[in-house]
């Protein structure tokens, strides 16, 4: 493990955050310093400007913070200089110029934010949306049990924000391919994405626990005793993007007849690791679950070679 940057070092990189403490979890802390140091030092070796807090400092404000995880807001948009591949940046610009009903979505941390997990989803993700036949091939070198064809990849995706007939709420994908099953029904692989994130409790709204709980008991997924288990904890989040998976193959019009939820996380991060195996072991049935590293993704061999090397270099050669 590498060592953990000095304060006087993440200081002088301007990446000395009150934000990357997690309370009792000391390794977590270490994890989420020194990603954002890494960041702060690809920028720099990169030539490129340091950012600011906040990122878009309103006019006659006074003089913004600097951080050295970020870009200038303006620079940013106009390079793009946040995505490693001509592709992941027309992902990028593809899905902002569109707008998903009720979604959340904060362009500002895409664009300028180099530690942003939306970002480091179409860097990894963004050749695949541009060649369908490689996304297709990469897909079923991940998941070789998918059935199908891909016929879609998108990103920040949800079948329905706020429709009672899927969560009910605003839970998306950070990525998701659409199967084609070549008989009038799709097949879905929904992405968690993670890079320093940390799960953190969460009670989900009191008004939208009877339709978890409906999902969760009709999917015959779960084993006794996981409601409480995830109800209320840092494994809800897990959950309810799973929930969503779980609610398209639910729903009344049998449109989706194969789902996944996966989870993709580098090695490093403990949290997220130890969240899925305890999540997994709250199932029966597994087969609509899986984890993984972004490591192992990228040890396939199934992305472009320069992709993968860019990978490596921006978010995992600490």
């Amino acid at each position: 493990m590498p060592v953990v940057p000095s304060k006087q070092e993440l200081e002088a990189a301007h990446c000395w955050e009150a934000d990357d403490v997690v309370a009792r979890r000391p390794e977590m802390t270490a994890l989420r310093r020194q990603l954002r140091y890494h960041q702060a030092r690809w920028r720099e070796e990169n030539g490129l400007p340091i950012g600011s807090q906040p990122i878009a400092p309103p006019a006659g404000a006074r003089p913004a913070r600097p951080v050295g995880s970020r870009l200038p807001l303006a620079f940013a948009k106009e390079t793009g200089a946040n995505f490693l591949t001509v592709h992941a940046l027309e992902a990028a610009r593809a899905r902002t110029s569109i707008v998903e009903p009720h979604q959340s979505f904060d362009h500002q941390r895409l664009w300028a934010d180099l530690l942003w997990t939306s970002a480091f989803t179409f860097n990894l993700f963004g050749d695949l949306a541009a060649d369908l036949a490689l996304a297709d091939r990469v897909v079923h070198t991940w998941w070789p049990d998918a059935p199908g064809t891909v016929s879609a990849v998108r990103f920040a995706h949800s079948p329905g924000r706020l429709d009672p007939a899927y969560l009910g709420n605003l839970v998306a994908f950070d990525a998701a391919f659409v199967l084609d099953l070549h008989d009038g029904t799709r097949g879905i692989v929904g992405v968690m994405t993670a890079y320093h994130e940390v799960n953190r409790r969460q009670a989900p709204k009191p008004r939208r626990l009877p339709r978890y709980r409906e999902i969760t008991e009709r999917s015959g997924v779960f084993g006794a005793g996981a409601l409480p288990a995830v109800n209320g904890t840092e494994l809800v989040h897990v959950w309810l993007a799973h929930l969503l998976v779980l609610s398209m193959l639910q729903h009344p019009d049998r449109a989706w007849r194969w789902g996944r939820f996966a989870v993709i996380h580098p090695a490093a991060n403990a949290d997220f690791a130890d969240a899925c195996a305890r999540y997994r072991s709250l199932l029966v049935d597994d087969s609509s679950f899986s984890s993984t590293t972004v490591e192992a993704l990228l040890d396939t061999g199934a992305l472009p070679a320069a992709t993968v090397a860019a990978l490596r270099a921006r978010y995992l050669d600490l």
